[in-house]
């Protein structure tokens, strides 16, 4: 299979297919970025749609193949649809994503009823239109790769050239107008972008993909990084190795077209990125929910332990009162005992019983006064706004004034809630216990 493939690699078609499919990939992956995170992921699928009856109509005007003139018909037809998509939001009640759908239903329609009336016509079977339905990478020759070399390279000048201002209206439209940025052109720019990024991938993807084509690069690198440049790096990368190993793939696999691959490689590499980014991936946020569980488990074994102990049974305590407090499953318990074994908070007793430790009852009194506080303070969160506390890690009592201190202190003796147990070096007013009078 290797001896085949390095084969096919020499085949000048097969080179000509590999990089127009590698540069549509990067050029679809650096669009579909603004694309995605302006929330218009359905306007690639719109222009896919529309762009049928434009390249039919242009067949019909030129009346012979000719990729280039598909091409300005596909884009004029995109443009036209966008703009009665504008004007049906503008103008009526019905809501973007509706509009989308009547007018992709629309001119998809309209195209292949034209398409239909071409077949029908004269050599209109040897026209190769159905290949934009469901794209024919393999149909490319020399001269289309190099119109889709030319425009992919126009696509990825312009947005380097007008980053910053396809930044700022993806952001905050608002600011962008108020600093004096068209925007109006800008966004008419970006959206003559997205319209040519779809056109170039037509006899590649087809009409039916190219909206995947478009946007599946982008999501996955939406899971890898959180800076827009870094995003627009990456997507253009996957977009670009899915075009590579689609086309790779199409050369081993016979009779397999070449753009359904090409988005089979995309959706591969998005589940990938699903799976294993290192922040948002599923994988990582199962292990991070994995700590946050044995972590929680751990303080709240500690905290049923320090209840116990306060309760007055400070020399032994049963695994059965700790768990009366809290309920944990085994296996947490049982990390959870270790690791305060380990930090020697708790030692074994006789019977398979625990006790705190001096070290442990120095950490527990902090823990349990940081918690009741806590609940202090979300009890009188008005009387405490300026906090602005979220969670309770969040209470530093070492950052707040010595006055809100004293108040969260005066409140904890009013309701009872106090801790007992009190190292040799806190004292906490009225209610203060020595370890050594336990």
């Amino acid at each position: 299979m290797f001896e085949e493939l390095l084969l096919q690699l020499q085949n000048p078609n097969t080179q000509w297919v590999l990089i127009g499919t590698m540069l549509l990939g990067i050029a679809s992956g650096v669009v579909g970025s603004f694309t995605l995170l302006r929330k218009q992921s359905l306007i690639g699928d719109a222009m896919a749609h529309s762009a049928l009856p434009g390249v039919c109509i242009a067949y019909l005007l030129y009346g012979s193949k000719s990729l280039l003139w598909f091409l300005i018909g596909a884009v004029i037809a995109g443009l036209i649809s966008s703009f009665f998509i504008q004007v049906i939001i503008n103008h009526s009640r019905i809501k973007e994503d509706s509009a989308l759908g009547i007018i992709i239903s629309v001119f998809f329609g309209f195209g292949i009823v034209l398409l239909t009336y071409i077949q029908h016509n004269g050599a209109g079977n040897q026209s190769g239109l159905d290949d934009f339905i469901f794209g024919q990478a393999a149909s490319m020759v020399a001269a289309d790769v190099q119109l889709i070399t030319i425009i992919a390279i126009i696509l990825l000048a312009i947005t380097v050239i007008f980053y910053k201002e396809f930044k700022l209206l993806t952001f905050d439209p608002q600011f962008a107008k108020g600093i004096g940025i068209p925007a109006k052109f800008f966004n008419g720019l970006l959206l003559l972008l997205i319209v040519c990024s779809v056109v170039i991938g037509l006899q590649t993807v087809g009409v039916v993909l190219m909206a995947a084509m478009l946007i599946t690069p982008a999501i996955s690198a939406r899971y890898w990084t959180e800076k827009l440049s870094s995003m627009i790096i990456i997507s253009g990368f996957i977009g670009g190795i899915s075009g590579v190993f689609g086309t790779l793939l199409s050369t081993i696999m016979e009779g397999m077209a070449t753009g359904p691959l090409i988005i089979i490689a995309a959706t591969i590499l998005f589940i990938i990125s699903l799976i294993f980014a290192p922040k948002r991936g599923l994988l990582a946020k199962a292990i991070k929910q994995l700590h946050l569980r044995k972590r929680t488990a751990v303080e709240q074994i500690f905290l049923s332990f320090y209840d116990v102990a306060e309760g007055g049974n400070l020399r032994e305590i049963s695994e059965d009162e700790v768990l009366l407090k809290r309920k944990v499953t085994p296996s947490l318990f049982q990390h959870a005992k270790n690791v305060l074994e380990k930090k020697e908070y708790i030692k074994p007793s006789s019977n398979g019983k625990w006790m705190l430790t001096e070290k442990g009852i120095e950490a527990g009194y902090e823990l349990v006064l940081q918690q009741r506080l806590y609940e202090m303070y979300l009890m009188h969160e008005m009387e405490f706004a300026h906090l602005e506390l979220k969670t309770r890690d969040d209470l530093n009592l070492n950052a707040i004034s010595k006055e809100t201190k004293d108040q969260l202190l005066k409140l904890l003796r009013i309701h009872d809630r106090a801790p007992l147990l009190i190292p040799k070096s806190t004292s906490l007013g009225d209610r203060r216990v020595m370890v050594n009078d336990l």
